[in-house]
């Protein structure tokens, strides 16, 4: 179950660095799905930080069945 937008106090916010690993890909893919508007950020100084629900909804939505 994927946390509304404005209850964030019990979240677990991810690094960039942190989402690439959990999804094996690089910090590369992590950004443009970010800039994309695939995958929800927030924007902390300079950096930003991925709710790892939203993480995990991306990765869930993003099955399909091959062959």
């Amino acid at each position: 179950m994927v946390t509304p937008p404005g209850d964030i106090s019990d979240s677990k916010f991810l690094t960039v660095a942190e989402v690439a690993s959990m999804m094996r890909v690089s910090k590369m893919t992590v950004y443009r799905l970010v800039h994309s508007g695939e995958l929800p950020a927030v924007r902390v100084g300079r950096s930003f930080r991925v709710r790892e629900d939203d993480a995990n909804e991306y990765l869930k939505s993003s099955f399909y069945n091959a062959g």
